[in-house]
C-alpha cells in the first residue's frame, strides 16, 4: 500500500505498535461525537515538552506520515518531552477532504474551549500544560515550495527555511511569515491550534507548511527534517 492510501485506522495501528518502544499511545474523546483521537506521549515528563500535531485537513497527509516516521526511526531529540497529536481530523482524512464529517474546518474553532468536537477534546487534554515549543505541520495546495509561520520570535522558522532550501528543497516566495496571532486569528476567522498555543500555552510555535503540487515522499522528507531543525535549534 501506497503511503497516501493509508487509512487513518492503518495510521493507528503503527502508532499502536510503536508502545513497544515506550510510546504512551490513548484515545481522547470528542466530545458530543462518536469518534476519537490519537494522543501520544514519549520521553520522560521531567524534560522540557513539546507539542507536534498533524492532519487537521484532511487533505494534507503528508503530515501525519511525517510524524509517524519521526517516531519509527528514533528522530526525535531526547532532550525534550513530547506531546504528539498523530492527526487531528480523523475523518477528514480518510474521506481526503480539507474539513470534518461535519463539515467544519477544525482548524479555525479553538477558541473557547473548542468549537468542535475535534477541538474541544485537544483543549481539554492540553489544559494546564506548558510546552517550549509547539509545531503543527501542514501542506498547502497553491504554494510552490515549503514555508512557515513563526509566533514568540525565536528566529528557528527562518533558520529551518535556510536550511530546507539548502538541502534543495523550493522554497515558497512567502518564506518566513511572523503574524501576529490575534490579527491572524481575526483574518481567518477563527483560533488554529497553534494560534491558541501561541496565545495560551507555547513560548514558540511554528507551522510548517509543505507545497502539495510536489511529490508526496518529498513532502514527508520535508516535514522530517524541518522538525529535527527545529529541535536542534531549540535553545
Amino acid at each position: 500500500m501506497a503511503m497516501q492510501e493509508a487509512t487513518y485506522q492503518d495510521l493507528a495501528a503503527r502508532w499502536k505498535r510503536l508502545r513497544s518502544r515506550g510510546l504512551r499511545v490513548r484515545e481522547v474523546a470528542c466530545v458530543g461525537a462518536p469518534r476519537t483521537l490519537l494522543c501520544a506521549e514519549y520521553g520522560d515528563h521531567a524534560l522540557p515538552a513539546v507539542l507536534i500535531a498533524a492532519g487537521v485537513h484532511g487533505d494534507e497527509p503528508a503530515g501525519p506520515h511525517a510524524l509517524l516516521e519521526l517516531l519509527e526511526t528514533d528522530a526525535l531529540d531526547p532532550r525534550f518531552s513530547y506531546r504528539l497529536w498523530p492527526c487531528t481530523n480523523p475523518s477528514g482524512f480518510d474521506a481526503r477532504t480539507r474539513e470534518s464529517i461535519d463539515a467544519v474546518d477544525i482548524n479555525r474553532t479553538f477558541g473557547r474551549g473548542g468549537g468542535s468536537p475535534e477541538a474541544r477534546a485537544i483543549v481539554t487534554a492540553n489544559r494546564d500544560y506548558k510546552f517550549e515549543l509547539a509545531i503543527d505541520l501542514h501542506e498547502d495546495d497553491g504554494a510552490s515550495g515549503f514555508y512557515c509561520y513563526e509566533y514568540g520570535g525565536a528566529g528557528i522558522g527562518a533558520s529551518v527555511v535556510d536550511a530546507v532550501a539548502a538541502r534543495g528543497v523550493p522554497i515558497d516566495a512567502r518564506g518566513h511569515l511572523t503574524p501576529d496571532p490575534i490579527a491572524e486569528a481575526q483574518e481567518i476567522g477563527g483560533f488554529s491550534l497553534v494560534l491558541l498555543l501561541a496565545r495560551n500555552a507555547a513560548r514558540r510555535a511554528l507551522t510548517f507548511e509543505t507545497a502539495s503540487r510536489r511529490p508526496f515522499e518529498e513532502r514527508v522528507a520535508t516535514h522530517v527534517a524541518a522538525v529535527k531543525l527545529a529541535l536542534l535549534r531549540l535553545p
